[in-house]
């Protein structure tokens, strides 16, 4: 553990079948005014809504509604948001729905007192936020983003053509409190079932790929990525099968609210790519991650060899015998392929709307960070072009 640290997450989990009957008791927590934030009518079809209106109403809250949220926030519907938060006086945002309702309900929180425009002073030029925070609480529904338990927000900005992610301080914006019950993601299609599971992927190999010490957290993630591939494959056979969408909930949870980073520095390039891919085109977002992450580690993997060998032992168990350290990187990446393909992810750029016109201006707005190497704008477009 060689990078010093210090560790804090305030956000209170009730996890399981019993969850929900947690929410009345936080909610008292709060005053009467609540915005809640949801996204098309997956939650009235599985009748969450009800039961969430039922008890709003029995706690006494004034319930205001924004509704619509789209797989990609729109920063329109952030501003729509921070509207109705300073017209009604609100003491609570609830957000219900998976990261991207979550995500949209954290820019709500900042944005809606903000003196300024929010998105040139956040998630731009990343300021301060010194202005009121509305509190914020989740009912997740779909899992992958670990929004539920961390201060992260991507938000889309349609005129610009941006997609934008902010990691908030965790004690300013942090859910105060999260409602994760596995049986509500059973309704979640297919498609973005294994969106959200590949996000997961990618926030743990993103992590993971990074630094060249001996780092607790590295066992940590190992663990956590095995055991997201074994409830994946069972998930796949049986989606209600709930040991499998439990465990899944909760790597995905674990994998992004900053207690498997810490000593860690970190590559989140192939997000970056994604986050303009998205920009784009909207294609789900675990989906983008999936097709630009192949060519991206195929890449990479030379400039971090030791690290791409140990995954390709740890997590796919490929022989060393009579290979290479660059024969047995590249037969891990081989097989992080051969699971995409298990997950029935597509695996080409076009087929979720990229055009070959899109590629050059992706690359060129693409935000460059790396971690064992820092690419450039040729070599972004180089990496599109391949899974194109």
């Amino acid at each position: 553990m060689n990078i010093d640290f210090s560790f804090e997450n305030p956000t209170r989990i009730h996890f399981g079948k019993t969850a929900m009957q947690k929410l009345p008791k936080e909610l008292q927590k709060f005053g009467k005014n609540i915005l809640l934030v949801y996204g098309k009518n997956s939650i009235k079809k599985i009748g969450l809504y009800d039961e969430l209106i039922r008890m709003l109403n029995d706690c006494g809250k004034n319930v205001v509604e924004l509704s619509g949220i789209n797989a990609n926030p729109r920063y329109s519907q952030v501003l729509a948001g921070a509207k109705l938060v300073r017209e009604n006086n609100i003491d609570l945002i609830l957000a219900v729905g998976g990261g991207s309702t979550i995500d949209c309900a954290k820019g709500i929180s900042v944005s809606a007192y903000c003196e300024g425009d929010p998105w040139e002073k956040y998630w731009v030029n990343y300021e301060k936020v010194t202005n009121k925070i509305v509190p914020v609480g989740t009912v997740l529904t779909m899992t992958g983003t670990a929004s539920e338990m961390n201060a992260g927000s991507v938000i889309t900005n349609e005129e610009k053509k941006l997609k934008l992610g902010r990691v908030f301080p965790l004690g300013d914006v942090a859910p105060r409190f999260s409602i994760l019950n596995p049986e509500f993601t059973y309704s979640v299609p297919k498609y973005q079932m294994v969106s959200g599971i590949f996000d997961i992927f990618s926030h743990l190999m993103e992590q993971y790929f990074s630094g060249d010490d001996d780092c607790v957290s590295d066992y940590l993630l190992e663990g956590d990525m095995l055991a997201l591939i074994s409830s994946a494959r069972a998930a796949l056979k049986n989606p209600t099968d709930y040991e499998a969408r439990s465990n899944i909930m909760w790597c995905a949870t674990m994998a992004l609210n900053k207690i498997l980073s810490v000593s860690k520095t970190q590559d989140w390039e192939v997000h970056q790519i994604e986050h303009q891919l998205g920009a784009y085109t909207d294609c789900a977002h675990g989906i983008g991650l999936a097709i630009i992450s192949i060519p991206y580690y195929k890449y990479i993997y030379k400039y971090g060899l030791h690290r791409f060998v140990r995954y390709a032992k740890n997590i796919w168990q490929v022989s060393a015998t009579g290979k290479t350290d660059e024969q047995i990187a590249l037969e891990g990446i081989d097989c992080l392929s051969k699971f995409i393909i298990e997950l029935g992810i597509p695996q080409r750029l076009r087929d979720v709307g990229a055009t070959e016109d899109m590629l050059l201006p992706i690359a060129e707005t693409t935000f460059k960070c790396g971690g064992y190497h820092v690419l450039n704008t040729e070599e972004v477009l180089a990496i599109l072009k391949q899974c194109y």
